[in-house]
């Protein structure tokens, strides 16, 4: 027990001033950091305490000033370490936090019980099991196992990427009673699949907070289990955008999207205000189902929602929707009107042009995009190949794909070697094709011999249209537009009995024709209209061939 007063006794909390309310911007800090190094940098440690707090806290983009900050303190205390180990552990790159804590341990700086709890948060964000383990040794070793949120955090570790029967037997020995420590065990459990065990614990948990109503509703989610999602969900006390989201992402995922559509207006009923996460799945669900009144909405909301200002990834999530939903001139717009962008900005713009929109001002804008500080990468030079394959540029599209392999040292994928095939079939180079796919690395899949199938039967090619055919054929796909697209092959070219053949090897192996449908829009809202191919369609299609081929022979006689 003396060990246990010892451990917590080191866990004294350090008062702060409102220095670092102060620091609401980059620039704010860099002043302030200036003043301190006019007025001697490292003469006022409670002021130091501060700027790495601001630095490393308070503005989480700052964290890499932080460690430069820190770099320069002569003799930092325990708070500044555990404050920039904080900082790491939660930021864009935890990795930084072990060799940090290592550096601690070097110069020799005794660790409290806070220290060991970012250090292990760290290591779980990252899955870094054996640094986690070695972590718990140190915490033994130091005696603060006894501590209650380094136990819970323990807990956490082992039950998401250690080894839940450790977590289990911690859980066990002491912690039963705390929500936290449940809550870390059910999101253990149910990050393993194991929602049996998970919703055991939670219904034996005699105190439920919210984080414990959430863990359950997402581990349903990730499961695909929506309706024990929304069982719980609708049984929440008091629920925050966290529920929110998880259950309208869970919707979207299954391209539920008139759900997700209609919970986000609950939300709004419920006095809820959306974050970027939920705007990110709702506009990924308008992108994937066109309604692009809804995501017109979306746009108005997220500018009142940031004051005109908007993160890159919901500019980078609108361009797409934009795009997808047919609007090329919004997503120039949203392009354009991006203070910042990264390289998945101009891959967003460049994918829309290519696949729905102008493929000659895709080409143009990659090549202003190589002039900007973003390197273009694999997904940006799918969009260019796609747009010299629509935009019949052979030339070009030869000399972007050498210009990846060369100049920027990209690997071709099969999306690359699909892309190059579309073009040779396209402008009709289909020995080229052939050719091409022969001298390729990549085993071909079944998209690109029907790409090729598919420009056999605009070029009229019988002969290569059968080996795509053979080759699709080995595949063991079985495929009905396969049969169909040779069938029509050879019904093009008059030869009805290669026609007929293709048709009865369909029939024979035993493919159907699969259920065609289309997607229509009534009332704002989006309903799939099946067109089933009957017995009627069926023998309405042959009369079609025998009526082609009867006037055929007509005109020949």
């Amino acid at each position: 027990m003396i060990r246990k007063a010892t451990a917590n006794k080191s866990c004294k909390r350090h008062q702060r001033s409102n220095l670092w309310r102060n620091c609401t911007n980059f620039r704010t800090l860099k002043q302030i950091h200036a003043l301190m190094v006019v007025n001697g940098f490292n003469s006022n440690s409670h002021a130091l305490r501060e700027l790495i707090y601001a630095s490393a806290i308070a503005l989480p983009s700052a964290i890499h000033y932080a460690h430069q900050l820190f770099a320069e303190i002569s003799e930092p205390d325990i708070f500044m370490w555990n404050t920039l180990l904080r900082g790491s552990a939660q930021s864009s790159k935890p990795s930084v936090t072990m060799p940090l804590y290592a550096q601690m341990e070097r110069h020799y700086v005794r660790p409290d019980c806070y220290t060991f709890q970012f250090v292990l948060k760290a290591c779980t964000r990252l899955s870094w099991v054996n640094s986690g383990k070695v972590v718990h040794g140190k915490i033994v070793k130091h005696g603060f196992e006894w501590n209650k949120f380094t136990r819970n955090t323990l807990i956490y570790f082992h039950a998401n990427c250690g080894e839940i029967r450790i977590a289990r037997a911690l859980f066990d020995d002491m912690a039963k009673r705390d929500v936290v420590a449940s809550s870390a065990m059910t999101a253990g459990y149910a990050r393993r699949g194991e929602l049996s065990m998970a919703r055991r614990l939670f219904d034996e948990m005699p105190e439920k907070d919210l984080v414990s109503w959430n863990v359950m509703i997402t581990g349903y989610v990730k499961q695909g289990e929506m309706e024990s999602a929304r069982e719980l969900f609708d049984m929440v006390p008091k629920r925050d955008v966290v529920t929110w989201n998880a259950m309208i992402s869970g919707y979207v995922l299954r391209a539920e999207y008139q759900q997700a559509f209609e919970l986000q207006r609950e939300m709004r009923s419920a006095g809820e205000y959306p974050d970027e996460v939920t705007m990110l799945s709702l506009l990924s669900a308008c992108a994937e189902s066109g309604a692009l009144d809804v995501g017109e909405k979306l746009h108005s909301s997220i500018l009142d929602m940031d004051e005109g200002e908007m993160s890159i990834m919901l500019g980078n999530a609108l361009i797409d929707m934009y795009a997808k939903c047919g609007s090329i001139e919004k997503s120039f717009q949203v392009f354009h009107g991006m203070k910042e962008k990264d390289v998945t900005s101009w891959n967003s713009i460049l994918g829309g042009l290519a696949f729905h929109g102008d493929p000659e001002e895709c080409i143009n804008l990659f090549e202003k995009m190589r002039r900007t500080k973003f390197a273009p990468n694999e997904i940006t030079f799918t969009g260019v190949l796609v747009a010299c394959s629509h935009a019949g540029k052979v030339h070009a599209g030869r000399r972007y794909f050498n210009l990846m392999k060369n100049q920027y040292k990209i690997l071709p994928n099969i999306r690359h070697l699909g892309c190059m095939v579309d073009m040779f079939g396209r402008a009709g180079l289909l020995e080229e094709a052939f050719e091409f796919i022969d001298t390729m690395e990549i085993k071909p899949n079944g998209i690109i011999w029907r790409t090729l199938l598919g420009a056999c039967k605009i070029h009229g090619n019988v002969q290569l249209g059968r080996r795509a055919n053979e080759a699709l054929l080995k595949l063991d796909h079985d495929e009905s537009g396969d049969y169909v697209l040779l069938s029509h092959i050879y019904a093009l070219k008059g030869e009805w009995d290669g026609a007929e053949k293709v048709r009865k090897l369909m029939d024979d192996s035993g493919v159907k024709k699969e259920v065609g449908f289309s997607l229509i829009e009534s009332e704002n809202r989006a309903f799939l209209q099946f067109v089933l191919d009957s017995k009627r369609q069926i023998e309405s299609r042959n009369r079609t061939i025998v009526d082609v081929k009867a006037k055929n022979v007509e005109s020949v006689t």
